[in-house]
């Protein structure tokens, strides 16, 4: 416990500041994060990081994190993402043929699932700081944080019922209740501190949909892992894990706020 906390503080006096000074510095941590965050799913399933399909997966993902503002040059060649992206997920298909089937069907939609699952994540990770403002990337991050450490608090305490004993067995659904609960604590903060233009209702309903959301991506990440038979995604983080297993919460619910246009 003491070194997840002490790496927890570390990690935080690192990130947030980041996050508060944004733009260039910020979008360069997010293309980090997120080529870490590949590089620990292909360990997961065996997979050479410094090999083609490797290399053509972290260009096909930086791809997809480049924000508009910076991807003007595309427009010169008459291509945008989406068209790059198709292209190399064709590449990818025509390596099985060359590679004699070293890199399988199976691996190539292993990185294009990949790929999509960190690129739109990480995507909206930048978008929300750099579209909507500091306060709602700092709203959504307190929110995670305290449901995260509501339902493990809480779990640890009172928790008997298994959630998903199949997926994580640790987690327990008194502990997802609790993390809700914490969820909604932040909620009613930031109403009462915050500039944010919501109603207290709002901001209730929102806490709660992070906190849900937040939870079930946690629940996708131990899938991954549970998969491939490893316990932690990495480890970079001492007490914590991988990449990964910090931010498999952030990057799954980003692309459901704005997706049900929440933010």
């Amino acid at each position: 416990m003491k070194q997840r906390i002490i790496t927890a503080v570390v990690v935080a006096a690192i990130f947030i500041p980041l996050v508060i000074l944004g733009e260039i510095p910020f979008l360069l941590t997010v293309y980090l994060l997120a080529s870490i965050g590949l590089f620990e799913l292909m360990k997961m399933k065996n997979l050479r990081v410094f090999s083609f399909e490797g290399i053509l997966s972290q260009i096909l993902l930086w791809v997809l994190l480049l924000p508009e503002q910076y991807g003007t040059f595309l427009a010169d060649i008459d291509y945008d993402k989406v068209q790059i992206f198709l292209i190399g997920v064709l590449l990818l298909l025509l390596y099985t043929v060359v590679s004699k089937n070293r890199v399988t069907f199976d691996v190539a939609g292993f990185l294009v699932l990949s790929i999509l699952y960190l690129g739109v994540g990480f995507y909206y990770l930048f978008e929300t700081r750099d579209s909507l403002g500091l306060i709602y990337i700092l709203l959504t991050l307190f929110t995670i944080w305290a449901t995260d450490s509501g339902a493990y608090f809480i779990g640890k305490a009172i928790g008997k019922r298994k959630l998903w004993p199949e997926i994580s067995p640790n987690k327990t659904v008194e502990g997802f209740i609790g993390g809700l609960f914490s969820a909604m604590i932040v909620g009613v903060l930031f109403y009462a501190f915050s500039s944010l233009d919501y109603t207290l209702f709002q901001l209730l309903v929102i806490s709660l949909i992070i906190g849900v959301f937040g939870q079930l991506g946690d629940l996708v990440q131990s899938a991954y892992k549970r998969h491939y038979g490893v316990k932690d995604s990495g480890k970079l983080l001492p007490g914590h894990g991988g990449i990964l297993d910090r931010l498999d919460s952030l990057i799954f619910i980003l692309p459901i706020l704005h997706l049900l246009h929440v933010l």
